[in-house]
C-alpha cells in the first residue's frame, strides 16, 4: 500500500507540464556529529527531482523566494538505509537577495516527510520520518549546478525515540 501512495504521488508530480526541473544527485556522510558525541556514520547517496512548479505562493508577487515547489526523492546508506520522500522547496538567488543584482550564487531550503527503513543503520525510532535541509549551489557555464548542502532528519517525537541524523552532502543539480 505504502508503494502505490508513493507511485501515485511521483506520477503526479511528474507531470510534463512541469518548467525547469532538477535531477539532484548528492554523495555525503549520514549522522555526523559536530560535538564529538556517538555517531552511526555511513556513506549517504541522494536523489531527488525538483520541480519548477508553484503549489503554494506566500509571498508577495515581485520576490519569488516565497513560491513553494515539490521535490521527490529518496535516499540510500552505506548500512543499507532507505528514505523516501516528498516535500517542498524554495529557491532564492542570492545576489538578489542580498545586493538586488542575478549572481550564480542560489540558497535552497527545503522541507519533506517520508517513510524511513533503517536497514542495519541507525535506528531513528520511527518510520516516518520529516527532513529540513539547507543547501547553497553555484550556476555552472552549462547550467548545471554544484553545490553543498546541509540535512537534518527527525521523527518530530512521534516516535519512541528521537534521536535524528544530520547529513552533509555534496551536490550536483542537473536540469531537465
Amino acid at each position: 500500500m505504502k508503494f502505490i501512495i508513493y507511485l501515485s504521488l511521483y506520477l503526479f508530480i511528474c507531470n510534463p507540464s512541469f518548467a525547469k526541473n532538477y535531477n539532484v544527485y548528492g554523495l555525503g556522510l549520514f549522522d555526523i556529529k559536530l560535538d564529538g558525541s556517538d555517531s552511526n556514520e555511513a556513506i549517504d547517496f541522494r536523489f531527488e527531482q525538483r520541480y519548477d512548479k508553484t503549489i503554494f505562493d506566500i509571498g508577495p508577487k515581485e520576490d519569488n523566494f516565497f513560491f513553494l515547489k515539490p521535490f521527490f526523492g529518496f535516499e540510500t546508506t552505506s548500512d543499507s538505509a532507505i528514505y523516501v520522500l516528498s516535500g517542498i522547496y524554495l529557491e532564492d538567488n542570492l545576489g538578489e537577495l542580498f545586493v538586488g543584482k542575478e549572481s550564480k550564487y542560489n540558497f535552497t531550503p527545503s522541507f519533506g516527510v517520508g517513510y524511513y527503513d533503517d536497514g542495519s543503520g541507525k535506528k531513528l525510532g520511527n518510520n516516518i520520518e520529516f527532513r529540513t535541509s539547507l543547501e547553497v549551489s553555484y550556476e555552472l557555464k552549462n547550467k548545471n549546478r554544484l553545490g553543498v548542502s546541509l540535512s537534518h532528519i527527525s521523527n518530530a517525537n512521534i516516535g519512541n525515540k528521537n534521536p535524528g541524523a544530520e547529513i552533509l552532502n555534496i551536490v550536483y543539480l542537473i536540469p531537465f
